[in-house]
């Protein structure tokens, strides 16, 4: 059995933006950071952190989810592609989330990147989750 540490990022974003919970520990893993990343150049998250815990040496991720107000403007997240199931789309198939409010990210070639910039570059791959 293995562990989907991006799974349980986007889990745990969803989970915490219903709760109201402005911020968020997670393990670290160079592709959450990567995702986060992308949710923060979309204003979806307002601030990334990798830092390391007093007498552990195990590196966590330390999300802050960004505001409108008093509601939390990321309201869901969803896992596409998943380790039993993998999808992939080319820059044709790549089709905008709620007439381009929401985030669709993706693992190109060249990086992780949101759905609009892999159409602009003309790049597939792997839908890795979709954000609203």
């Amino acid at each position: 059995m293995s562990v989907d540490r991006l799974s349980n990022m986007i889990s745990a974003i969803k989970n915490s933006s219903m709760a109201g919970r402005d911020t968020l520990e997670l393990p670290y893993s160079r592709e959450c950071e990567d995702v986060a990343k992308v949710l923060k150049s979309r204003d979806l998250i307002d601030e990334v952190k990798v830092f390391k815990k007093e007498n552990s040496s195990t590196k966590m991720l330390s999300l802050k989810l960004s505001r409108d107000g008093e509601i939390v403007k990321l309201s869901q997240a969803k896992r596409i592609s998943k380790p039993g199931r993998r999808i992939y789309r080319g820059y044709k198939d790549i089709k905008p989330v709620l007439s381009g409010l929401g985030v669709l990210v993706i693992s190109t070639s060249r990086g992780i990147m949101d759905g609009k910039e892999a159409k602009k570059k003309k790049l597939g791959g792997e839908v890795i989750c979709e954000v609203y």
